[in-house]
């Protein structure tokens, strides 16, 4: 039973997997929503398009970070 439980949440997170975790997803020009590291309390979204990626490795489990083309900067954590 508790195998049974462990592979249903394993699915669930791959179903749920957040957005923006992965570099491959993150292309220059593209429209995302980001948290600034002082909204991260609190969840605030912050839209832009991407000036440029930030974070050199492959995946980030809190989100790829990026520069907004007005010069913020932050974790995308979702992408439009």
């Amino acid at each position: 039973m508790l195998a049974k439980i462990a592979i249903t949440t394993a699915k669930k997170m791959l179903l749920f997997r957040m957005q923006g975790t992965q570099r491959t997803e993150i292309k220059p020009g593209i429209k995302v929503a980001i948290v600034l590291k002082e909204d991260q309390r609190t969840g605030t979204l912050t839209d832009g398009f991407v000036q440029d990626i930030l974070t050199n490795s492959a995946n980030h489990p809190h989100g790829i970070k990026v520069r907004l083309q007005s010069g913020l900067v932050g974790r995308v954590q979702k992408i439009y």
